[in-house]
């Protein structure tokens, strides 16, 4: 089962909270955007960005830490790819929030318009 709050740990222990956290930033959105297209190294990721890589490397250590990336190191290369079970996760709640308030919205349409139909 997913766990919605608390600590997350790596990829497979992330939680809502850690996904939302780190999907909260800009940076860090664009980087999954940038990820959806392939996987890519440290250093074609930052090109885009105008800061010291430290501080584009720490947005990465969110995203990885949060699970909605995993990166392998080879050599002085690390190469980050998207983990789509994160996203998952959070698509999974808010096709959950959606559905909940399209009912309440369909519900509410029906009490309008019975109540139109009453004053008629």
């Amino acid at each position: 089962m997913a766990k919605y709050s608390g600590e997350g740990g790596g990829a497979g222990d992330a939680s809502l909270d850690d996904v939302f956290h780190a999907l909260s930033d800009p940076t860090r959105r664009r980087v999954v955007e940038l990820l959806g297209r392939g996987p890519a190294t440290t250093s074609d990721l930052a090109r885009p960005f105008e800061m010291a890589l430290p501080s584009f490397t720490q947005h990465l250590s969110v995203l990885e830490r949060s699970g909605l990336v995993t990166s392998e190191k080879r050599g002085r290369v690390r190469t980050y790819r998207l983990a789509p079970r994160s996203l998952e996760l959070a698509d999974s709640w808010l096709a959950a929030q959606r559905a909940l308030w399209t009912r309440r919205l369909d519900q509410l349409d029906s009490l309008l318009n019975d109540l139109k139909e009453q004053q008629t």
